[in-house]
């Protein structure tokens, strides 16, 4: 699969890890900033849904 085709969640993936890895962020630092991003969607998707 080409990267041009890939899904929307997969680019920014590719994007996301090629960001992280160019800064050379220690890896618990990515984790642990991923958990709070995901904290942080998970509370504005369930704010979109209360609407």
């Amino acid at each position: 699969m080409s990267l041009e085709t890939a899904s929307d969640e997969i680019k920014l993936a590719v994007d996301l890890i090629q960001l992280l890895e160019e800064n050379q962020v220690p890896t618990t630092t990515v984790l642990a900033a991923l958990a709070i991003v995901q904290r942080d969607y998970l509370h504005k998707q369930a704010a979109e849904g209360a609407n």
